[in-house]
This record gives C-alpha cells, sequence and structure tokens, in this order.
C-alpha cells in the first residue's frame, strides 16, 4: 500500500494535520494524482543537488501532461482548469530554483511518515502535545487579530491627519485673508465676527490635533503591547517547534504568519512615522500657546523607532538551520571541508529592501573560551537578501557553498580530536546585516542553533547524539557551553525523540511496546519511565551492560540496517525489531509451530535475527534462533530472499524451512511475498541451460540443527545450490548423504 493510500486512511484529527501543510506551493492535487510516482523519487537528494532537483522538476511536469492529456479525453473541466494553474506553477515559481520545489515535498512526505507513526501509537508524546498546545493556538488567532485591528487604526488616523490638514488650510487661508485687509475694515463687526469664528476653528484644530496624538499614541502603545508579550512569545514557540523539527519532530510551520504580522506591524510603525512627520510640518505652518505637538511629538516618535529597531532585530530569523546536503536529516553536524547550507529570512518584506541588504556570514564570532579549535567559512561567505530566490516570494538569502576549514593552533597543529571531545564542542555560525531605511539605519545580528563540527564521519553518529541532546533538553539558541555539565533529559521525552528518528529516516517510527524495550535497555527491567530522568553519559557515553558499545552506537547501527537493507520490510510494520529474547519466547510458545518473529540483535552492532517456535515429539516446545545478519550478509543476499529460501537441516531429516508464519499468524509469502528478488519457480531447471552451458545458482542459507545442540544457529553456511540442482541431489542420494555434503 503507498503511502498515501495509508494517510486517506487516517482519522479525522490526523487528515486535518495533513490539510495544513498542503498549500499552493505544492497542490493536495498533485499528491493524489501523482502518489506511486511521487514516492518512488529521491526528493531529498533532489533538496540538496541543482542537476537533480532540475530533472525531477522537469520529470513532475511531464507526469502532470500526462494526466492533462488523460483529463482532458474525460472532459473533466474543474480537474482541467486545476491542473493548467498547476503547471504554470511549477513552470514559473521553479523553474529558476528547481530544489525549492524538492525540499518542499521532500518536507510533505516527511511529514506525512510522521503523521503515520503518530497515528500508530496510542498515545500522543509529550512533546508533541506541548507543541500542538489549544492555548498556542488561540493566542496566534489572537496575534493575528490584533495585528489586523491596529492595521486599521493606524489607516483611520491616516483619515484623522488628513482632516487635520485640511482643517488647518482652510484657517490659514480665512486667518490671511483677514491680515491682508486694511486697518480700518479690520475693526468692522464682520471681520469681528470673522475673528470669532478663526478662534472657534483653532478651538477645534487645537482639539483635532490632541486626538490625533492621542490616537496615534494609542497606536503606539497597542503594537508596543503586542510584541512584547504576544509576537514575542509567538516568535520564540516558532524558533522551538524549529529545534524539534531538526531532531525529528513535526514539520515546523507558522513563519509565514509570523512573516505577515512582522510585516504589517512594520508598516503600521512607518505609517505612523509619516503622521508623526506630517505633524511636524504642520507644526512650521502654525503653532500656539500650548501646541500639544512641540511637546509629544519628540516622545512618540522616538518611541516609533524603539519599536522599529525591535521590530527588525527580531525579524531576522534563520528559516534553515545549516545542514550539510550529503545528511539532510543530520542537521546542524558540519564536516570540514564539505560545503553545507543555510537559509536566512528577514520577516519583514517590504520591496524597498529587496536586493538592498548584504548578509555577511562568520562562524564563532564572539566565542573565544568554549573550544581550543579554530575555524573559519571559506566560500561565498557575502549575499544580497532577495525575493526573487524562495517561491513564496520572502525576502531572504540562501548560503550553498560555505565550507568550515579548521585553522591549525599556535602550535602548529590541530586542536584536540578525541571521540567525544569533538562531538561536544558546540560552535555558532553568526551573521550580520545593515537595514538603511527611510533614514533609519539599523544593525541586524542573528545565529544558527550550536553546531558540531567534525573531521571523520566517523564521529557523526556521536556528534548527531550532541544535537539530539541540546534540542531536546534546552530552548536556548546559544548555550555553547551546555556540555560542560550536561542536564539529564525526562526518559518519556527522549523516547518520543528515539521514535522520531525512526519514523523521519526510516519512515515507520515505533509503538509503545517498542520503546518499552528501548526503556528498560537504558534503565533497566520494568521500569516507570514517565518522570524518570536519564543522564547524557548513560544515554551515549557508558557501554551498556556487557557490551563494548553505548545505547546510542547500538541504536544507530540499527537505524543505518534498516535504511540500507530492509527497509520495505520496515515500512510495512513486519519487523518487530525490539523485542527482548524473554519477551519473545513469551509471544511465540503458544503459536504455531512455524510462527516466527525478526528482532534486532543486542549483542551485535547492525544485526537483525529471526527466532521460530517448533514443537518436539513429546509435545515441548522449543525456540531456534539463527545468528544475526549483519550488513555484510544483506549486501549479499536480500533478507527477504532468505527468509523465502532459508532451509534447516534436522539430524537424519532433509532440509526443509521452518519459517511457515510471521507472528503473530500471517503466512509467510503473504508478508515477503512481494520483496522477494524473484520467485523460485522462475530459477531455471538444469535442462533450460544458463549462459555459455552453466546452470544459473542462486545462494540458499542453510543451517544445521542437532538434537542437543543448545548454541545459536548461524547463517554462514550460505551454499551456492539452486533450487533445481537441491531437486537432483535429492533424486540421487540419500538424507543422510546431503547431511554429510552440507556439514
Amino acid at each position: 500500500m503507498s503511502q498515501w493510500s495509508q494517510v486517506q486512511q487516517l482519522e479525522i484529527k490526523f487528515l486535518e494535520q495533513v490539510d495544513q501543510f498542503y498549500d499552493d506551493n505544492f497542490p493536495m492535487e498533485i499528491r493524489h494524482l501523482l502518489a506511486q510516482w511521487i514516492e518512488s523519487q529521491d526528493w531529498e537528494a533532489a533538496a540538496n543537488n541543482e542537476a537533480m532537483a532540475m530533472i525531477l522538476l522537469q520529470n513532475l511536469i511531464i507526469q502532470v501532461d500526462e494526466q492533462l492529456d488523460r483529463v482532458s479525453q474525460e472532459k473533466n473541466l474543474l480537474l482541467i482548469h486545476n491542473l493548467k494553474r498547476v503547471r504554470k506553477l511549477l513552470q514559473g515559481k521553479y523553474h529558476g530554483n528547481p530544489m525549492h520545489i524538492a525540499v518542499i515535498i521532500s518536507n510533505c512526505l516527511r511529514e506525512e511518515r510522521r503523521i503515520l507513526a503518530a497515528a500508530s501509537m496510542p498515545v500522543q508524546g509529550p512533546l508533541e502535545k506541548s507543541l500542538q498546545n489549544s492555548v498556542v493556538s488561540e493566542r496566534q488567532r489572537n496575534v493575528e487579530h490584533k495585528v489586523s485591528a491596529i492595521k486599521n487604526s493606524a489607516q483611520m488616523t491616516d483619515q484623522d491627519v488628513k482632516y487635520l490638514e485640511d482643517l488647518q488650510e482652510e484657517f490659514d487661508f480665512r486667518y490671511k485673508t483677514i491680515q491682508s485687509l486694511e486697518q480700518n475694515d479690520k475693526n468692522s463687526a464682520l471681520i469681528k465676527q470673522e475673528m470669532l469664528a478663526l478662534q472657534a476653528m483653532l478651538n477645534t484644530l487645537d482639539y483635532k490635533r490632541k486626538e490625533v496624538l492621542s490616537k496615534i499614541g494609542r497606536v503606539i502603545h497597542e503594537i508596543d503591547m503586542l510584541m512584547s508579550n504576544m509576537l514575542t512569545e509567538e516568535l520564540l514557540d516558532w524558533k522551538r517547534r524549529q529545534q524539534i523539527a531538526c531532531i525529528g519532530g513535526p514539520l515546523h510551520g507558522g513563519l509565514d504568519q509570523l512573516q505577515n504580522c512582522f510585516t504589517l506591524l512594520a508598516e503600521s510603525l512607518f505609517q505612523v512615522r509619516r503622521q508623526l512627520e506630517k505633524l511636524d510640518e504642520l507644526l512650521t505652518r502654525l503653532t500656539y500657546d500650548g501646541d500639544p505637538i512641540p511637546v509629544q511629538r519628540p516622545q512618540l516618535l522616538e518611541k516609533v523607532n524603539f519599536l522599529l529597531y525591535n521590530l527588525f532585530r527580531n525579524s531576522f530569523v534563520v528559516e534553515r538551520q545549516p545542514c550539510m546536503p550529503t545528511h539532510p536529516q543530520r542537521p546542524m553536524v558540519l564536516k570540514t571541508l564539505i560545503q553545507f547550507t543555510v537559509k536566512l529570512r528577514l520577516l519583514i518584506k517590504l520591496p524597498e529592501l529587496n536586493y538592498q541588504i548584504r548578509v555577511k556570514a562568520t562562524i564563532d564570532k564572539n566565542v573565544s573560551t568554549v573550544s581550543n579549535r579554530r575555524f573559519v567559512l571559506c566560500g561565498t561567505h557575502v549575499k544580497a537578501m532577495n525575493m526573487d530566490e524562495s517561491a513564496n516570494g520572502s525576502l531572504s538569502v540562501e548560503f550553498r557553498h560555505l565550507q568550515p576549514k579548521e585553522m591549525k593552533t599556535s602550535a602548529g597543529s590541530k586542536g584536540n580530536e578525541g571521540p567525544h571531545m569533538v562531538t561536544e564542542e558546540l560552535h555558532s555560525i553568526s551573521f550580520e546585516t545593515q537595514v538603511c531605511l527611510y533614514g533609519l539605519t539599523i544593525n541586524l545580528e542573528t545565529s544558527s542553533l550550536p553546531v558540531v563540527m567534525i573531521s571523520n564521519v566517523s564521529q557523526l553518529p556521536n556528534a548527531w547524539a550532541s544535537i539530539i541532546w541540546y534540542n531536546l533538553s534546552t530552548n536556548d539558541p546559544q548555550n555553547l557551553s551546555f556540555f560542560n555539565n550536561p542536564p539529564a533529559a525526562t526518559l518519556s521525552q527522549l523516547l518520543e525523540v528515539l521514535s522520531w528518528q525512526f519514523s523521519s529516516y526510516v519512515g515507520r517510527g515505533l509503538n509503545s511496546e517498542q520503546l518499552n524495550m528501548l526503556a528498560e535497555k537504558l534503565m533497566g527491567q520494568q521500569v516507570s519511565y514517565n518522570d524518570y530522568q536519564l543522564s547524557w553519559a548513560k544515554f551515549c557515553k557508558e557501554h551498556l551492560p556487557g557490551k563494548s558499545f553505548t545505547f546510542w552506537v547500538w541504536l544507530e547501527a540499527i537505524l543505518d540496517l534498516i535504511k540500507k537493507h530492509i527497509l520495505p520490510l520496515w515500512i510495512d510494520g513486519y519487523v518487530m525489531g525490539f523485542v527482548s529474547k524473554e519477551k519473545e519466547r513469551i509471544l511465540l510458545k503458544d503459536k504455531t509451530p512455524g510462527t516466527f518473529l525478526l528482532r534486532f540483535s543486542e549483542s551485535n552492532l547492525g544485526g537483525i535475527t529471526f527466532t521460530w517456535v517448533d514443537q518436539l515429539e513429546n509435545g515441548d516446545v522449543t525456540f531456534h534462533s539463527v545468528e544475526p545478519y549483519n550488513k555484510g550478509r544483506l549486501s549479499a543476499l536480500p533478507f527477504a530472499d532468505i527468509l523465502r529460501d532459508y532451509k534447516v537441516i534436522m539430524a537424519d531429516n532433509v532440509p526443509e524451512n521452518p519459517l511457515k508464519y510471521l507472528y503473530p499468524d500471517i503466512p509467510k509469502d503473504k508478508a515477503f511475498g512481494k520483496h522477494y528478488s524473484c520467485q523460485p519457480n522462475e530459477v531455471s531447471k538444469p535442462s533450460d541451460g544458463g549462459g555459455k552451458g552453466y546452470v544459473p545458482s542462486v545462494f540458499i542459507p542453510v543451517s544445521k540443527i542437532l538434537n542437543d545442540s543448545t548454541e545459536p544457529h548461524s547463517p554462514s553456511d550460505l551454499l551456492p545450490m539452486s533450487p533445481s540442482v537441491y531437486a537432483v541431489l535429492r533424486e540421487h542420494l540419500s538424507p543422510t548423504a546431503i547431511e554429510t555434503a552440507v556439514s
């Protein structure tokens, strides 16, 4: 079943989550119509490879054209209209930046996998629950409502200022008319009456000036309160959601909404600033005793400028954290002399700023004591922000060709690169720029989340563990001394993040039973882990009891095994994986002989084994586990084929496949049939001949089990024997002779 088919079967609350991240950037119609084709492409790789992204974009347009031809024959007018619109969008919006559509589709597929994983969990995790708090959603709506109200108030004040200007012009005209009369005329009763009218008009002017200043003051106060409270909280929440998304959590959204709020507030503040400038202009033409403008205007203007400074400083954000194209799912881990990408955005989107802001990238700009290692950035480290490169027209800049290079120390040697020393050192990529607009000059600075610098890819697993622990444990964006005394993490939250590693990296998260096994692995048998605190050392530095590796190294090896060798089986949910030997026997003991399950080895890194239940002649139940298969063996023979062809030779018996049913009761071929590389009956018989007269051969894994054997059974006896050759042997040799040959 395709991923999209699984999504369509979700409950309505999960479908609503899916609906949130499909928009005009990537319409859901295309996701639906091209589901299988989209899922068969490597969008993650294309997101960091422009040539590959361009090819996929062109192929996507071809697929849309084929669908358009099909619906045109069916005369489906609505679908024809939508597909033409989508085709125009793909050609126009992404032709100059094909990697952007690859990023969008990759993120959508990843978020679908996360939602599918969440739907399979009986209870929503604590971290995800906190991110989807109804109070937060209510605050988002309130912010948008208040920003809209502020914008309306500023526009209404514009009308008041215009009325005030008209009123003053009328007063000025009538006053100058009187002033131009001869002295005798000024003493007439009519003129005295006009003077009284002018006095009343001046009183009205004074009242209107005070009213306009009061309204401007209220707008400024409302902006100040919104920025100080709700908008700041919204921005901090977005940054926290970004942290969580970087370590595999829910896709963080809301930046476009924040951009809309920041832009509207900036426009309102500049509008108020123009209103104050207009009042200053009116002041130069007319003033009087008790005039409120000279008293209040300077204070209001100072407050407006202060709010603009703060608004701009908060609007400069890292939209996409530093990430190597070669490891898109391991952001913030950077290898020396390997390019990485990072994207920044200014949330105040004003056309006047397009191509006017140049951003400079540096590394460890303000750090002098945290690390002995020093780095410089090579490549293009100064670029202009613009609205053309982003599909949504945001004012942004993406650095794509930065490389960190380690500098030699004064002694002429590189810094200390011990196995944990390097991966626990945190560094910072900083960005600075200057905005000059309407007479204001504002210096802006921001930084990435802490990154880990490695010099060898073997350091990547431990470096990624550091990134996970940091972003799980703190929302401080710049605590570079974090690992001097790393805090403990709540086990329940850590397990949730570990499940995210599986849902984001290998397409299927962990269920509660699998997480329970991991909790026992970390804390011991029957642990209640809701409020348990786990130390950093126990997670990543201390060896597991009786083992020569840490918990994290063991788990990372399993992720690598799944990704490279058993991914389809894992996504289908047929690999139980995380189950102890004791629990394994409890599950199998009452099952039909030949029932088996698949689990990851606890003693061998990156190993997978299977155990099946059998019944002796006296009725006793026995269990057999094969020695774990590692990536070396799985590179030679697909795991599904191993399960299909596996043979066991019992004493005095011919080889037979003991694997009948996948736990709990799924026929083996029904579970794994679609993953077999070829069907047994497709293998040529001896009489068919083969290439150059040879009989085609296949590897068949065979184990020998003695009646009194208590040792693990090894898959090492992989015989280059075709099924047809084996059939011929059975015709001419006794079972004992075959057993002797196999031994």
